[in-house]
């Protein structure tokens, strides 16, 4: 599961990290939002889709504004929006395969969160920070709608794919994810229906995670401390 994120920087910033992708009109209200330290569930984002843009033939990635949170075209209103897909069954899950099939994203950021089930029992979860070593951005593959809330207005919004987890987030989490190389940014947004074997575990070893406080729990706490490194807090005795 992937269900909070972080971006470190302006908007501005993180745009130009993805160049190949043209602003839309509906970004700019999104500015006095970033950094985003503990981006939860529910909040709009910039996400990248292949659109119409500068000329009406023309079609190119262009970053546009979503919430986070799937509902599907056709849903009525009081469903709880997923925030997750897993990449396993969305190309065959009603629910979402014309959504993976001709609306897929990118979801640029410069990390997430994850928690550790420490016994497994779901009372102690210890929160981890995890980015890319060189704490570069990155992008994360999405799937997207457009749903009409009861008032008709339309609301882009998207869901993060989640795959198997690879070495070093295996050992906090049974999924993660599914992290794109750049190199696959073009096909991800491509007309292709299925370009499955892209969802595949990040390479680890240009991955790093480090243990935070539990104070991310609440996304009222969204200030650059979240990200600092704590201390291994002392095991709680089990009874």
């Amino acid at each position: 599961m992937c269900g909070r994120i972080f971006v470190r920087t302006s908007l501005e910033v993180l745009i130009g990290n993805f160049p190949f992708a043209v602003k839309g009109g509906d970004i700019d209200g999104l500015g006095n939002r970033f950094p985003r330290w503990n981006g939860a569930p529910s909040q709009d984002y910039p996400i990248i889709i292949r659109d119409i843009v500068r000329e009406p033939d023309t079609s190119g990635p262009i970053f546009a504004a979503a919430r986070w949170g799937l509902t599907p075209s056709w849903a009525k209103p009081g469903g709880r929006p997923l925030v997750n897909v897993r990449c396993e069954t969305v190309a065959s899950n009603g629910m979402f395969r014309a959504a993976y099939r001709s609306r897929r994203c990118l979801v640029p950021i410069n990390g997430f969160f994850e928690w550790k089930d420490i016994f497994g029992t779901g009372k102690n979860k210890q929160p981890y920070a995890i980015a890319m070593k060189d704490g570069s951005a990155f992008a994360l593959a999405g799937i997207w709608e457009t749903w009409k809330d009861e008032n008709g207005v339309s609301i882009r919004n998207f869901a993060i794919l989640t795959c198997e987890p690879n070495e070093m987030m295996a050992a906090i989490h049974d999924r993660m994810p599914a992290i794109l190389h750049r190199e696959d940014y073009e096909r991800w947004l491509s007309p292709e229906p299925d370009p499955g074997d892209l969802m595949k575990p990040f390479p680890a070893e240009l991955m790093t995670m480090w243990k935070i406080g539990r104070g991310v729990g609440s996304p009222r706490n969204d200030g650059p401390e979240i990200l600092d490194e704590v201390e291994d807090d002392p095991e709680p005795t089990l009874i």
